[in-house]
């Protein structure tokens, strides 16, 4: 194993870090023989030597004809780990208001049809996270886009994402069984509360589709407004899960 590649996550420049493993494994060392044991250039080694001695993780002995040079202790790292970890946590509060406090990405814009909607099942692919759907129509056995749900399905389940849906009493009642197609946890609405809408949260985003036909119908006039706003994506769940507790199963 080359340590002197973990070493560079410390901050160490490429030479200076196969110069201290090189110091861990000969020990105390001249500059000559750093420099054929680990292949830098003399000049280099010189170079990166003192730099090394200014972060503290070489020393220098003093010798009448030639000086030669030690690694420290490799509990070095620890140390400087700990106290950039101390510094960290002293700002931390700090960083938080700044976040908490500023304005996040907020946006609003409209997919539209059967491209639309592929659209905005690409936006949970690229976004990776668990999908909630209220008032779940069936949409995605659509015939027009059925082979693009089949592949969308196959990606999903790579990325791990799961989908938590609420769908209308209707969807008992098609011929394609998109529950079982679709697998994830789902439940159903009472039919009194059947809308020719329905919504998906996922990630900071809040996907409203509307007229869709009582069946799971859509065409190139169907309108799918997609909000980008974390807080109004997180009430929305919120609301889901409520509305989970008083679905059928």
């Amino acid at each position: 194993m080359k340590y002197y590649q973990i070493f560079e996550k410390f901050g160490l420049a490429k030479n200076e870090a196969i110069i201290y493993e090189t110091l861990l494994n000969e020990g105390e060392s001249n500059v000559a023989n750093i420099s054929v044991k680990s292949k830098i250039h003399r000049r280099n080694v010189y170079d990166s030597l003192n730099r090394l001695i200014e972060k503290g993780l070489v020393f220098e002995i003093l010798q009448s004809r030639e000086n030669i040079y030690k690694a420290v202790d490799p509990d070095k790292f620890s140390q400087m780990l700990a106290e950039k970890q101390k510094e960290l946590d002293k700002i931390m509060p700090q960083l938080k208001n700044i976040y908490q406090n500023k304005p996040h990405a907020q946006e609003v814009y409209i997919y539209k049809g059967l491209e639309g909607y592929k659209n905005y099942m690409r936006d949970i692919l690229r976004l990776g996270q668990d999908d909630y759907i209220l008032g779940g129509k069936g949409l995605w056995a659509d015939p027009k886009i059925i082979s693009y749900t089949e592949q969308f399905m196959k990606e999903a389940k790579k990325l791990g994402i799961k989908f938590h849906i609420i769908y209308d009493e209707e969807v008992k009642k098609s011929k394609h069984k998109i529950a079982s197609f679709i697998g994830g946890s789902y439940r159903f609405l009472p039919e009194k509360y059947f809308t020719n809408c329905s919504m998906e949260i996922f990630a900071d985003r809040v996907v409203i589709l509307s007229d869709i036909g009582r069946h799971g119908e859509m065409d190139e006039n169907s309108v799918h407004t997609v909000i980008i706003n974390r807080q109004v994506a997180d009430a929305m769940r919120t609301w889901w899960k409520a509305l989970w507790g008083i679905a059928k199963e």
